[in-house]
């Protein structure tokens, strides 16, 4: 059996022990549990007409005989100000679904801005209409849910702390349909109460509702108006009552796959395969679902944006796969503080190319107040690696209405991996984080606490000196996230040796104190300014010797948001770095940067057009010292979108670096297709291209959804390399993908 190598033998192993076990141990002061003080909403209870068809028109008998909800208050421009149109929100459910009837009204209907259909697409160019399911009415979670006029739907599962996070790569299984008509535009939704999980035994979800009118740049909202509320708060939602009676059958889905794929590679002959894998859900109690997924593939994800790095620091890229985003929520650990000890990309990918995933499961959901997520993954063996087994286990305890702690541990396991120098057959990482967040500081304002701890055991299979002190990280940070004033400062470290094996760490063996202040007036009066931000944030980073290494001050002299959309930045940087070895720049020994110290001062100017007009402009222009030199950055943006559901996007950013005596220049192009035929009938196409690989490569897309829960992908990738001008293939590959989705 494995063993965690923590001896100990010092006073610092014994601090952290110490920690750990106060903070399991805490009681924090308790809040006013659930949300009792705001508003509420009744949804009623129906038999649905078997005759009903959703078509966006809410004129059946039923939704008649529903109040509407329709107090809504203006967000922006006016905190607290009366809507300029009116908005009506009925909701109804039966034992397997939950419906709503929206009715958005609008004086001028012809001047209503929609443009795209793609599911997931970003809506601030569009009028929307948002709401979410606080299904376990905790304040932490929910189920967010968006729309536009054109049938677009959006979800994503929405997490608060510090601050706030969306994960939008979650699809749901849900229905909708939408009509424009002179009285402006609504919209008909059904979910299926499967799609959801919930406390069978509550009849209360949260819930809240929010439009926005994207000509006016107008926002408005159910509850939560105030400026340092709004929908990315569960918290400040409302609660919607008379949930009884309702089901989600026996709990089973069945989600078989079959993808067929011919791939070829310079100087080698195609490869044409079938396979076939399956996805299997069971809902062991409404509140915990258990899954599992044989020969899991991952065809249809998108591919990475690519970057140019500059930095001596890897780029942490954003997950993609379905599997490991649901329950992103339970997951996410001391958010804002810089520290994954659980990094899914760690799994079935290495350096962005794909390892053979043979099995997965998982156990998700929730137990009391407890939030759970088990993962358990078998990876294949490639050329480079033995097959692997991982082990994640995260727990979130709720405290109080707005406050959690939990736990996290990984495992992973390399096959033989003993008789291997590096890595660890077994390598372990235990960590604990606590949030401490209240909505009612000094009356009326938020006020957050965190503080984390993470540690692993020993990196080689060698006997080493090195203590569970240099193989951890810890941090605190406060945030006083309100409007217009906003601050934070935190305070983190990260050993020498620190590097957990499923996580993701860019740089060890540091102290970093991060102070920031800031100052954010909405102009209510002015006919020209929306609001303006001030901000002062200085960084500090030291060697665990506290020599400093780095310093960042960044002083944003103007972020002005203009009445009609359109935005202007600038920001002045002053930043200190201390270099203790040659840094490699271009990763091919051309250039190195010696060893010095560099201090420097850059400007940066950002401007954009309003995001809902046809022809939107985007332009960064950055000027300043670059490791003793001096560097420029020209990074330009164009969409055009000259039919709705159709979105032409073209990015160029250029870099020229000028140092003593080497100089060079980097170019990344980025071209974005989209074609939205329908809500459901989609054609993506992504073409990428930079000066320092050399490389062409280019995705392209198509996506159609049969029924929510069924669908079908085809995909094909190329990539080509120049060689002294010429362009020759590097590789191919054409996918077919098929998933199909049935609900016992």
């Amino acid at each position: 059996m494995a063993r965690l190598n923590y001896p100990l033998n010092n006073l610092k192993d014994r601090i952290i022990l110490l920690a750990l076990a106060a903070l399991f141990s805490l009681n924090l002061p308790g809040q006013n549990a659930g949300l009792s003080d705001n508003k509420t909403a009744l949804a009623s209870r129906l038999l649905i007409d078997n005759n009903f068809q959703l078509d966006g028109l809410v004129n059946e008998n039923f939704w008649m005989t529903i109040s509407p909800i329709s107090e809504f208050h203006m967000r922006e421009p006016i905190e607290g100000g009366t809507p300029t149109e009116r908005s009506e929100v009925r909701i109804a459910f039966d034992e397997e679904n939950i419906y709503l009837g929206i009715i958005l009204y609008d004086s001028e209907p012809d001047q209503i801005k929609a443009f795209l259909k793609k599911r997931d697409e970003d809506l601030d160019t569009e009028d929307s209409f948002t709401w979410f399911f606080d299904t376990y009415l905790d304040g932490r979670n929910a189920y967010m849910f968006s729309i536009n006029p054109l049938g677009l739907k959006s979800d994503g599962l929405l997490t608060t702390g510090q601050g706030s996070s969306l994960n939008k790569n979650w699809d749901g299984i849900w229905y909708l349909k939408t009509h424009i008509g002179s009285y402006g535009w609504s919209a008909e939704v059904k979910i299926p109460f499967r799609t959801l999980n919930f406390d069978k035994n509550s009849n209360r979800w949260g819930v809240n509702f929010q439009r926005v009118i994207r000509r006016k740049n107008e926002e408005v909202i159910w509850t939560g108006h105030r400026l340092n509320q709004g929908i990315e708060r569960p918290q400040d939602g409302g609660v919607l009552e008379g949930l009884t009676g309702i089901s989600q059958g026996i709990g089973l889905e069945a989600k078989p796959f079959s993808t067929l794929k011919n791939e070829k590679v310079a100087n080698q002959k195609s490869d044409t395969r079938f396979d076939a894998g399956l996805d299997v859900n069971y809902n062991i109690t409404p509140n915990l679902k258990a899954s599992f997924t044989l020969n899991t593939d991952f065809a249809e994800t998108e591919v990475d944006d690519r970057e140019i790095n500059l930095t001596r620091f890897p780029l942490q890229f954003p997950e993609k796969r379905d599997f490991f985003l649901e329950g992103a929520g339970i997951y996410s650990y001391a958010p804002r503080s810089g520290i994954n000890p659980y990094f899914s990309r760690r799994i079935g990918l290495q350096e962005g190319r794909p390892i053979p995933i043979s099995y997965g499961a998982r156990l998700l959901g929730r137990i009391g107040q407890t939030d759970l997520a088990l993962l358990q993954v078998r990876t294949g063996e490639t050329d480079a690696i033995q097959p692997e087994d991982f082990t994640v286990l995260r727990l979130k305890q709720n405290i109080g209405s707005e406050s959690t702690i939990g736990i996290y541990y990984t495992r992973r396991s390399t096959q033989d991996g003993s008789s291997l120098p590096e890595p660890l057959q077994d390598r372990h990482t235990v960590a604990t984080d606590l949030e401490w967040n209240t909505s009612r500081f000094l009356g009326d304002k938020n006020l957050q606490f965190q503080a984390f701890l993470a540690l692993h055991n020993s990196p080689s299979a060698l006997n080493d000196e090195t203590d569970v002190w240099d193989r951890s990280s810890r941090g605190i940070r406060f945030n006083y996230p309100n409007r217009p004033w906003f601050a934070h400062c935190s305070y983190r470290e990260f050993g020498t040796h620190y590097n957990p094996a499923v996580g993701f760490n860019p740089r060890n063996g540091f102290r970093r104190v991060e102070p920031a202040i800031g100052y954010a007036p909405l102009f209510e009066k002015s006919q020209v300014i929306r609001s303006v931000t001030w901000r002062v944030l200085y960084q500090n980073l030291w060697d665990l010797d506290f020599k400093l290494l780095t310093q960042l001050l960044r002083l944003t002299m103007g972020d002005v948001t203009f009445e009609s959309g359109e935005r202007a930045s600038l920001q002045l940087l002053r930043t200190y770095e201390r270099l203790e070895s040659p840094f490699d720049i271009l990763r091919d020994g051309s250039i190195i940067i010696p060893v010095d110290e560099y201090i420097h001062w850059t400007a940066e100017l950002e401007l954009g057009t309003a995001p809902y007009r046809k022809i939107v402009g985007e332009a960064r222009f950055q000027q300043g010292g670059f490791w003793g030199g001096d560097r420029t950055i020209y990074d330009l943006e164009l969409t055009v979108r000259p039919l709705a559901g159709l979105n032409l996007s073209i990015e160029f950013t250029h870099t020229a670096v000028d140092l003593d005596p080497a100089s060079f220049k980097t170019d990344l192009f980025q071209f974005e297709g989209g074609f939205d035929i329908t809500p459901e009938i989609s054609f993506f196409s992504i073409i990428q291209y930079d000066n320092l690989s050399k490389e062409i490569g280019m995705n392209h897309r198509f996506h159609w959804i049969v029924t929510p829960g069924t669908d079908v992908f085809a995909v094909f990738n190329y990539n080509w390399l120049s060689v002294q001008g010429d362009y020759r293939l590097l590789d191919r590959s054409s996918i077919l993908k098929i998933n199909y989705t049935h609900r016992f």
